[in-house]
């Protein structure tokens, strides 16, 4: 699929995840996009500049001027730095939108689009995550933080009709580069804000806790992956052919992750040798993880993500906690809503999958997010921003935080109990007791029962029916709730297992199940028409987070199961708001595989997953135990509800 101008700060999984399944922000009339098209044409000029770096490499940048800008009346610059294209090229070529909505094209901005060094119409090597260089001896040391910090220089000494100020944002690879160009900032560089942004790329996109991210790294590398040994103004994306429809299917038929580059990649594609060569969290991946470096950072943040964004969840919220307790004195905001990957901009955010949020969630955002770049930039009023603007899940509200996670907040923990039981109280019993499931990696738990070839969004609130009927998924589920539970913050599982193979994954996802009967379903409810599905029994998935068992001690020395042996395995899983309303229940699943999101455990211990032979490969029972000596639990942190 070509890539043009609307897409850069966008959503490479556009590129990947086989026909787009976003959601329309609202039933767009025809005429839309071309008014604003045409909007853009008629009221900005274009200019394509070769920007100097302190090193000598010139970086592409494309940049729209309003006509009306003169000396009298100047504008801040709005400015998105990318790795996926500026394009269109040519100065008689015009992008067909500018800003994240044409609130920002009408209200007047000048927008710069960068290619970054290595990438597209740009001099230089790209290195995927460049590297943060914390010291810097000369100009030849270069990272992203520099190359943002040059190029503000430049616009702002250049641009004609400029203010002086200058506003960055982008979502995802365009968030990173937000992020590492707010380190040190430039005077100039007012307000940014990271969305969905990179942070530590083992755990953003390419891992859970080690386990390998498949569909995502596959289907991403196999296009952006190819080389681009000089600069050049191709517009295509060479998508991936599967061959077929079904993903499942075919990744199953891939076999061990070393037929991938024997078969399809062919030793072209440079970041899929850095993955098979760095299966650990070694100083390869260590050297791409900005949260340490994220600091001086002079500018007004607003850092966003999404409560189902499967990408980049871990990104968004490292990344503030990160810049708060480095750079005490910012104004820096935390918005999450119920958004997958950048549905804040591309959808109105009034559902996702089989969970609906009960009006257009993405709204209030948009008009808050516009406010701070008006202020930051223009001089407009001071937006009503909180320290963190959070949505509660199940709930269906905003909530306003001074802190996240929140103060109030107390632990506590959901043991699980015999008969598929959850409850706060902890075994008594003394006698060994488990539950039991044979994992066979020749019929891996599917993530989804979408048939996609690409990355379908809507998993994260799927209905889990499906898996929990499956003989490899453990259930467990408290009583019908009497009043209702908010929980918040990040969470733990703390499970105790063993297993006859040598390795393993551990699963774990928290699940709010319906009441039978819910109010205003109807049997014949329009599927289309939101509120009158009937979701009786639905098991919405809530959060779900894979853990690779040889990590339990350390995420770079990985050590083998001994068969048989009990032995506990602790893992953070990423925050959550949301409240499981009175009449619900809470449901824990538990299984060891979640394909092909995640590549398949051979569950025989080998020092390398990606060089894993099909031999290695084989059935194992795993149990996990809930006696008095071994209480597998999740750890969760509890808000009193608002009506508490």
């Amino acid at each position: 699929m070509p890539f043009t101008f609307r897409g850069l700060m966008v959503f490479v999984l556009l590129a990947l995840a086989g026909p787009a399944r976003a959601q329309a922000a609202k039933p767009q009339r025809p005429g839309d996009a071309s008014e604003r098209a045409e909007y853009i044409r008629s009221r900005y000029t274009k200019f394509e500049y070769r920007i100097p770096m302190r090193d000598g490499t010139k970086l592409f940048t494309a940049v729209y001027v309003p006509n009306d800008a003169r000396p009298g009346k100047t504008y801040p610059i709005l400015l998105t730095r990318t790795p996926y294209t500026v394009a269109p090229y040519g100065l008689d070529r015009y992008a067909r939108r500018l800003g994240p909505n044409a609130q920002y094209e009408k209200d007047g901005f000048i927008f710069a689009a960068q290619d970054v060094r290595g990438q597209h119409m740009s001099e230089g090597e790209f290195v995927d995550v460049r590297p943060h260089l914390a010291k810097k001896r000369g100009p030849k040391d270069i990272d992203e933080s520099t190359d943002t910090y040059d190029t503000i220089e430049w616009l702002v000494r250049n641009v004609p009709g400029n203010n002086g100020r200058v506003g960055q944002w982008g979502i995802s690879y365009p968030g990173y580069y937000t992020s590492a160009g707010a380190i040190d900032s430039h005077p100039a560089l007012k307000a940014a804000s990271p969305q969905a942004p990179i942070a530590d790329w083992f755990w953003d996109d390419m891992h859970r806790h080690g386990a390998f991210n498949l569909v995502l790294a596959f289907n991403f590398f196999s296009g952006f992956g190819r080389p681009r040994p000089q600069p050049t103004d191709s517009e295509e994306w060479k998508r991936f052919e599967h061959g077929t429809p079904d993903g499942y299917q075919f990744f199953l038929e891939l076999g061990p992750l070393s037929n991938a580059d024997t078969r399809y990649f062919k030793g072209d594609i440079a970041f899929w040798k850095d993955l098979v060569a760095h299966p650990n969290y070694d100083a390869f991946w260590q050297s791409r993880n900005l949260l340490p470096h994220l600091k001086n950072i002079k500018a007004a943040m607003l850092v966003v993500g999404g409560w189902y964004d499967t990408e980049d969840l871990y990104g968004p919220l490292r990344t503030y906690s990160a810049i708060e307790k480095q750079n005490p004195g910012i104004s820096n905001t935390l918005v999450m809503g119920p958004w997958p990957h950048g549905g804040w901009l591309r959808t109105d955010g009034s559902s996702l999958g089989d969970a609906e949020f009960g009006f257009p969630t993405s709204v209030l955002y948009q008009e808050l997010e516009f406010a701070f770049f008006k202020h930051h930039l223009k001089g407009g009023e001071k937006p009503d921003l909180p320290e963190a603007l959070v949505f509660e899940t199940g709930a269906n509200r905003w909530r306003r935080f001074d802190t996240w996670p929140p103060k109030q907040v107390r632990e506590a923990r959901l043991y699980f109990q015999p008969k598929g039981g959850l409850t706060y109280s902890q075994p008594t019993s003394p006698e060994e007791s488990f539950d039991e499931y044979v994992s066979d990696p020749s019929k891996p738990v599917p993530y989804t029962q979408e048939l996609t070839t690409g990355w379908t969004k809507n998993y994260m609130t799927e209905d889990q029916r499906f898996a929990a009927r499956r003989p490899d998924v453990l259930v467990y589920q408290t009583v019908p709730l009497e009043r209702d539970l908010t929980l918040a913050g990040p969470m733990e599982a703390e499970l105790w297992v063993s297993t006859t193979g040598t390795d393993a994954d551990w699963v774990v996802k928290l699940i709010d199940v319906n009441p039978g009967k819910m109010p205003g379903a109807s049997p014949r409810g329009d599927e289309d028409e939101p509120g009158t599905r009937d979701r009786g029994h639905q098991q919405t998935l809530v959060r779900g987070e894979p853990f690779r068992g040889r990590f339990r001690d350390s995420y770079s020395e990985p050590k083998p199961f001994k068969p048989g042996e009990v032995t506990k395995v602790r893992f953070v899983i990423n925050d959550v708001l949301h409240t499981f309303k009175r009449g619900h229940r809470v449901m824990i699943q538990v299984q060891s595989s979640w394909f092909p999101f995640i590549d398949r455990n051979p569950q025989t211990f080998v020092p390398n997953i990606f060089e894993a032979k099909e031999e290695d490969f084989v059935r194992a029972s795993h149990r996990v135990y809930r006696s008095a000596a071994h209480p597998s639990s999740l750890k969760v942190g509890m808000l009193p509800a608002l009506d508490d």
